[in-house]
């Protein structure tokens, strides 16, 4: 256990939740795959597939983390857990953000050509994903890196004059 400590720089007992969470998350989007891709025919299957599943998405987080180690100007590595969890509320957030906001404005499939509509739809979810960015952020406690990953991010959709 204080081999896992030091690697994550771990200090204090709350900061174990981070690495906990980001394990639980982890499992059900192993779960979720394999569910979407098998059903829910053969519970036995599903199991390995969420066990496999999982290994290779902890491999795979495990490689990023290496390579955005240096990139990211963070305090502890445990922090990079907490930023990965911002940016995966964030991203299923603004899709459930957009969808009803689209039809509150009366926009559907029906009426509207489908190359128009999935525009219409993926430009609203970057917009609102901008604006949860931060949110989020801010309430994970990561709204220092978290604005200036926007603005960093504004400058290249070509608002720099806004942004500085």
């Amino acid at each position: 256990m204080e081999k896992f400590k030091q690697h994550w720089e771990i200090t204090k007992n709350w900061q174990f939740l981070f690495p906990v969470l980001g394990f639980l998350v982890l499992i059900y989007s192993a779960f979720k795959i394999g569910r979407s891709i098998l059903g829910n025919n053969n519970i036995i299957l599903l199991v390995i597939s969420t066990a496999i599943l999982t290994f290779i998405l902890l491999k795979f987080f495990l490689f990023l983390f290496k390579k955005l180690e240096n990139k990211w100007v963070l305090d502890y590595k445990w922090e990079m857990i907490r930023v990965f969890m911002v940016f995966a509320v964030t991203g299923s957030s603004s899709l459930f953000i957009g969808r009803p906001i689209i039809k509150w404005i009366g926009i559907t499939k029906d009426n509207l050509n489908p190359f128009l509509y999935w525009t219409l739809y993926i430009l609203l979810g970057i917009l609102f994903y901008q604006i949860l960015l931060v949110f989020f952020g801010w309430l994970f406690g990561q709204f220092k890196f978290f604005w200036k990953f926007e603005k960093k991010m504004l400058r290249r959709f070509g608002f720099k004059r806004f942004v500085d």
